[in-house]
């Protein structure tokens, strides 16, 4: 895995990082390995990950034939210097 860091910015190379690393799963696996799962605890964790998968994409195909309403779109607030209109002088 590989990250540029641009204008010596650190800071901001390592929150691509580890934004890579979590869509990876890497730090679940990292996790995961850090005790022994008995096989019964294994099973049993992977068909629950199955069941929720398996309801998210029924939910999902509900929401697209419209039988369910569709989750509410996030407001995303601007911040910065350029957030709006500029007034007149």
């Amino acid at each position: 895995m590989q990250v540029l860091v641009r204008e010596n910015n650190v800071d901001q190379a390592l929150r691509v990082l580890k934004k890579k690393m979590q869509r990876e799963g890497i730090f679940r696996e990292m996790k995961a390995r850090q005790a022994y799962e008995k096989p019964s605890e294994k099973r049993a964790r992977e068909k629950a990950e199955a069941v929720r998968r398996s309801r998210k994409a029924a939910r999902k195909q509900m929401q697209r034939e419209g039988l369910l309403p569709a989750p509410k779109k996030k407001v995303i607030e601007r911040k910065g210097p350029d957030r709006g209109p500029r007034p007149t002088t």
